[in-house]
């Protein structure tokens, strides 16, 4: 009860701690960049999102220096690979990062001090890897969409340039048909474009951004239609043809996988379990006296 009440107070104290220094700093203009940030994405963000950034933007500076700038354009990268999942930008990831992590180190303590080294030890590793844990949810379910979207995308593509558009009026016609993370994509590369990228650099940074096979292979063929002269409706219809049988093969080879799996889980589990029900069987009904048998 002692340790427990220590805990509490330990808690108490250093939230109390932040809290005075988070009043004392209220009047501190923050940074033109860092206050935008605030607000980028607020419409996307939940409101739980949204007070967690707020508590955490003043220490975005520190967390960025902590982080050092490899790391900090890699983050970036995986937030662009991500979509940027409601609203999400490196400032508010950094901020998010700041809070969780204060969390964790609070919670941490007050595990020490109630003699709880797992808790401890679990609510350390939350608040090192809870702001990256939505990111690589968000760059999975993204590229799945994407992958999934991209063949009938093509397929469409194909029919409206060669119904006699340019290529650039048909994507933009058709991404406008379109919504989702594929859809996001294309309006940003065609945003690129109109700010004088060229085609072939505004295609590499969609690769970039993703890291989808798929789109690796949709970049790739493109461009070497481009550099070959090859008609692009021919191409596009060719790229979706070979992406409709990548995913085929993928899906027979997680099958393969799926067998052995489902195997050793019954060798595990039913297995010893029906091996139990049999001998358990055969002594009940065998009529046996285990009682005068163990004491004879």
């Amino acid at each position: 009860m002692v340790a427990f009440a220590l805990a509490a107070l330990v808690g108490l104290s250093v939230l109390g701690a932040f809290a005075g220094v988070r009043m004392y700093r209220a009047e501190t203009r923050l940074p033109d960049d860092l206050a935008v940030a605030l607000e980028v994405g607020a419409t996307r963000a939940g409101s739980g999102e949204q007070a967690v950034d707020r508590l955490g933007l003043r220490l975005v500076p520190l967390v960025l220096r902590l982080m050092g700038p490899a790391r900090v354009e890699k983050k970036r990268r995986r937030i662009d690979q991500a979509g940027n999942p409601g609203g999400l930008t490196l400032q508010r990831y950094a901020a998010r990062r700041a809070v969780f992590g204060l969390f964790g180190l609070v919670m941490g303590l007050v595990g020490l001090a109630a003699g709880s080294p797992l808790f401890t030890v679990v609510v350390l590793a939350f608040g090192w890897t809870a702001a990256d844990l939505s990111i690589r949810q968000a760059i999975k379910e993204r590229r799945h969409v994407i992958e999934r979207t991209l063949p009938d995308f093509l397929d469409v593509l194909a029919v409206v340039v060669s119904a006699g558009l340019g290529f650039r009026q048909a994507l933009e016609r058709v991404a406008d048909r379109y919504e989702g993370p594929w859809a996001d994509e294309l309006r940003i590369t065609l945003r690129q474009m109109d700010m004088g990228v060229s085609r072939r650099q505004a295609f590499d940074e969609l690769r970039r951004r993703n890291t989808s096979e798929q789109v690796d292979q949709f970049v790739t063929a493109l461009q070497q239609g481009e550099e070959l002269g090859a008609p692009i409706a021919d191409t596009l219809i060719q790229i979706a043809t070979d992406m409709r049988r990548t995913d085929a093969q993928n899906a027979r080879r997680k099958a393969a996988k799926t067998v052995p799996k489902a195997t050793m889980t019954t060798i595990a589990f039913l297995l010893p379990g029906t091996l139990i029900l049999i001998v358990a069987t055969f002594i009940l009904g065998s009529g046996t006296d285990f009682g005068a048998v163990l004491g004879g």
